[in-house]
């Protein structure tokens, strides 16, 4: 069985030879400190060093005439900075106080090539459609929660902008990718360490309806669907496999209800997992030891349906790298 095999079948809850292992995708400046470690020279060398099973190829390219990205807010420094719709209140005035992203900027170019070069390894593509982030910035954090409820109209409407360019974006892609891509992996940030940052109610208003259009989506090509979401989401996990989800990526340890135990009690079974390895104090403080006792845990806790994963993709440059071959070693042993 091939990786490209295993992490299909995991993913669709069928019999597979070992648990899944995926990297994560490390910050740039984490790359050095591993290439130094392993005696690798470039990202793909080292994934096979470690058995990696999961490419992440998402497409991204947009090649505006001026050098805009796809939703550039200018002068915009965070979530909570106030954005271009911060004072907005008629709907109808949506269309013109923003440069909307334009999907004849898009360049699949290099992400077909890559796929095309991914060998026997899963491909997860389609565009990220961080849609949440982007009403988010667009409004500013404050705006956006008071206007779920003192302006839901105006909410709908610049949801919808977003939305309908990253659904018109994914239809040209997967057009032309066709079944170089096994799985649509794609993200919203919809927790903290504690809770959902908006309620359930505003979550089934505002998040749900666009949700359900990008997995019907994905499934409508014949493709597996990955849900990224950081921070505590059990509230919301029931919701998620009932869309479509079928696999939940990338299970925040330490966060409120995401351990283990509780999620294999509530929805092992139903949906897969990828992810779980704490990176907030495990792999960033822990012994090898330790992290391949936690990776044993979570594989009879959580498997057999998992990938085993960091708890956060983006590894930062204060996760030791022989953590991390201990994390790799324990999940593909």
């Amino acid at each position: 069985m091939d990786s490209r095999e295993r992490i299909r079948a995991i993913i669709a809850g069928q019999e597979a030879d070992r648990c899944g292992f995926w990297l994560g995708n490390p910050y740039h400046e984490t790359w050095p400190i591993y290439h130094r470690y392993f005696g690798t020279t470039d990202e793909e060398s080292l994934r096979v060093r470690l058995r990696d099973d999961f490419r992440w190829i998402p497409a991204s390219t947009y090649r505006h005439p001026a050098g805009r990205g796809m939703f550039d807010i200018p002068n915009k420094s965070a979530h909570g900075t106030p954005g271009p719709f911060a004072e907005c209140d008629d709907p109808a005035a949506v269309d013109d106080l923003y440069e909307w992203p334009n999907p004849d900027y898009l360049d699949f170019g290099p992400v077909l090539e890559a796929l095309q070069q991914a060998g026997p390894y899963y491909r997860a593509s389609g565009f990220w459609a961080p849609f949440y982030h982007h009403v988010m910035d667009l409004f500013g954090m404050e705006k956006y929660m008071m206007n779920m409820y003192l302006n839901p109209e105006l909410v709908q409407r610049v949801t919808d902008r977003v939305c309908s360019f990253y659904h018109q974006a994914n239809e040209r892609f997967f057009d032309v990718a066709g079944d170089l891509v096994d799985g649509y992996f794609f993200g919203n940030d919809f927790g903290t360490q504690r809770d959902l940052i908006c309620g359930p109610a505003q979550f089934d208003q505002f998040v749900m309806p666009w949700f359900l259009r990008f997995t019907e989506q994905a499934h409508a090509r014949g493709y597996q669907v990955i849900l990224h979401s950081c921070g505590s989401v059990a509230k919301v996990i029931d919701r998620l496999i009932t869309a479509g989800v079928e696999c939940l990526h990338p299970l925040q340890a330490l966060a409120t209800d995401m351990n283990a135990e509780n999620l294999a009690a509530r929805f092992g079974g139903r949906i897969s997992f990828l992810g779980g390895v704490d990176t907030q104090e495990l792999l960033v403080h822990g012994t090898p030891a330790q992290v391949r006792d936690d990776v044993r845990r979570l594989k009879r806790v959580l498997g057999p349906r998992l990938i085993v994963s960091p708890s956060h993709e983006a590894l930062l440059p204060n996760v030791p790298p022989e953590n991390v071959l201990a994390m790799a070693e324990a999940a593909t042993e």
